[in-house]
């Protein structure tokens, strides 16, 4: 294969890892806690669900292209949830169109007052895109503060194992980064969500400990059943992306070989 073939393949890889990590987090951001579920004992936020996936494609990332490929799709990531903020100001700022004018379906009749995670209490009724508002943009705050901390916590976690092994047994730097980055991201999207309203009396501290438990478990055990599909992945996609053990498939760590080799070869 030659070599412009292989960056390409290498790239087409980067860029399927990339996207499942991003459809992950702003999946997580868009269903956020619209909708809670009972999953066995945890009582979990719909966006939940999807988000264990972002430590399993940053983990593969870590493993075939390296600390800083890693650390720049979090920085995308991070970027991203400013926009998704951007626009839900926006659009909440933007006038409405006339009452006469607007589809039915954009209003929502209450049959009791309602409070918001907002604080604010409304009643009679209200618009679909405020309920969308004040139930997402408190949570995509909060997702972003948790996601800061937790993403780059599993990207260095992940390397300072791989260090401690001495880049041997995948299962501990897999297992340890995430399960401890994932405690990060479960207590401070729960405390910073629902921390106004705890504060408010809405929410007990029981409800907001079974949330955060909920949070961690559910995560933990995923974390826990992705070391197969990672160890799997690791695997054929070192074949598939033609590396040796040790070496990555991002263009600067190839470009860094190559140099120490012409160094090391003009030093003989």
């Amino acid at each position: 294969m030659s070599p412009a073939a292989l960056q390409e393949r290498r790239e087409r890889v980067f860029l399927i890892l990339a996207g499942t990590f991003l459809c992950a987090m702003t999946l997580l951001n868009v269903i956020g806690i619209t909708r809670f579920v009972q999953l066995g004992p945890m009582a979990l936020a719909v966006g939940v669900l999807p988000y264990p996936l972002t430590f399993l494609c940053t983990d593969l990332i870590c493993e075939l292209y390296g600390k800083a490929r890693a650390n720049f799709l979090v920085s995308v990531g991070l970027g991203l949830n400013f926009l998704i903020l951007f626009v839900l100001f926006l659009g909440n700022s933007i006038p409405s169109v006339p009452a006469d004018a607007m589809p039915p379906w954009q209003i929502i009749q209450l049959a009791a007052p309602v409070a918001l995670p907002n604080g604010e209490v409304v009643e009679s009724s209200i618009g679909l895109y405020q309920l969308i508002y004040a139930t997402t943009s408190g949570a995509v705050f909060a997702s972003m503060l948790a996601y800061i901390a937790a993403q780059y916590c599993d990207v260095q976690l992940f390397h300072f194992w791989k260090r401690v092994t001495r880049g041997k047994h995948l299962w501990i730097r897999n297992n340890f980064s995430t399960l401890m980055s994932q405690m990060v991201d479960s207590v401070m999207v729960v405390t910073v969500t629902f921390g106004a309203a705890y504060f408010r009396g809405d929410v007990t501290t029981k409800a907001l400990a079974i949330l955060v438990g909920s949070n961690y478990l559910f995560k933990a055990c995923v974390a826990l059943l992705d070391t197969g599909p990672f160890y799997l992945g690791v695997h054929y996609l070192r074949r598939y992306l033609h590396l040796e053990e040790g070496s990555y498939a991002a263009a600067e760590h190839a470009l860094s070989s190559e140099s120490e080799a012409s160094d090391l070869e003009f030093k003989n």
